[in-house]
């Protein structure tokens, strides 16, 4: 889906049409925590973008408008309006095809080897575009290609409303201009180790062997090599229906050293998923999973499964502080740094009745 939050903002309110709109954390004037969600087309000209802190997005946008451009829109509420349209949008899809994995609120896999041909399946393809536009007014791109990986890098291609198809001839031409996060793996750490390399675009990438990257960067680097050079053995296959986690994260307005203000957000964030779980239909769980984000930004993540499932809020609890103390101790944090986010999560959920 095209900037799919904002998108979904901008069909519900029409007046929104023509602005920059952002979704996600509230940035209080320029003094707010959290990121960017989504921003829409207009957005992204002021150099907003998914995962952007908001103060700089703020910044961007009293940039902008400081010079007479448009003011932004700041949205910091409306998921559950975003999952209905969701799942609007992926009911429509489902009528066209036999397979389809969701990854995600705005995103799927849809194997379409049963049309036979690439040229079948780009008129497929268009027709799904145009049906999710006509039934939902909100549009989609769609990238087809031989592989899972090839296929999304093309969804990403022609943004909005864009088409790109890869047929197997056309792979090499296709990804050797690209720059190399294009590549699935390929982050800003790993990036910038290419760069100090002289390798910035997929076609320098392809030029170095697997015996190079190796001795660059270790054996994992295999599977890096496999993706330049197009290769994706994975298959599409539709998911369970049921979901596997529910959690929940929290931004604090300050950085926080107060083990007792951690806890008794994480008591809060405990409840709303017991709730949430319930609503579900899962009365317990096995696996209780705990986030920190330190002030640096250094995401740590702790994880405690369970022979005998949890199904009451103090076991969760319990099991939950176990986790976080060692957060305010030397071993996990040494120099003492002041958490910026916590996050718990329910994991293995089970609809078994409470024992």
């Amino acid at each position: 889906m095209d900037a799919f939050f904002a998108s979904v903002e901008e069909r519900d309110k029409p007046y929104l049409k023509g602005l920059p709109v952002i979704v996600g954390a509230d940035p209080e004037n320029g003094n707010g925590r959290g990121v960017v969600s989504t921003a829409n087309y207009e957005a992204r000209k002021l150099g907003i973008h998914s995962a952007l802190p908001i103060t700089k997005a703020w910044e961007y946008c009293e940039a902008s408008r400081s010079s007479g451009g448009l003011r932004c829109v700041f949205i910091t509420s409306g998921f559950s309006r975003y999952k209905i349209a969701s799942c609007d949008v992926f009911a429509h899809v489902r009528t066209f095809v036999r397979t389809l994995s969701q990854t995600s609120i705005d995103e799927a896999y849809l194997d379409l080897g049963f049309c036979g041909s690439f040229v079948k399946a780009e008129k497929l393809a268009a027709k799904i575009m145009r049906e999710v536009k006509k039934k939902t007014s909100l549009t989609c791109s769609i990238g087809i290609g031989p592989n899972k990986m090839i296929a999304k890098i093309a969804s990403n291609y022609n943004k909005p409303a864009g088409l790109t198809i890869v047929t197997p001839e056309r792979m090499g031409a296709f990804l050797a201009p690209l720059s190399i996060r294009a590549i699935p793996g390929i982050g800003k750490k790993t990036e910038n180790a290419f760069v100090r390399l002289g390798i910035k675009t997929v076609k320098d990438l392809q030029e170095c062997s697997w015996e190079d990257l190796q001795q660059q960067f270790g054996k994992r680097e295999f599977s890096i090599w496999e993706r330049v050079c197009g290769v994706d053995e994975r298959t599409v296959e539709a998911q369970k229906a049921k979901r596997k986690s529910i959690g929940k994260n929290h931004t604090f307005n300050t950085d926080t050293r107060d083990i007792n203000e951690v806890l008794d957000i994480i008591k809060q964030q405990i409840e709303v998923i017991l709730r949430e779980m319930k609503k579900q239909g899962f009365n317990e769980f096995r696996t209780v999973v705990l986030t920190v984000r330190f002030s640096d930004f250094m995401t740590r993540t702790r994880t405690l499964t369970l022979d005998t499932p949890i199904h009451t809020a103090i076991d969760f609890e319990l099991k939950a502080t176990k986790l976080v103390f060692p957060f305010f101790e030397k071993a996990e944090n040494p120099t003492g740094k002041a958490i910026r986010l916590i996050g718990v999560r329910a994991e293995k959920l089970l609809q078994d009745k409470p024992h």
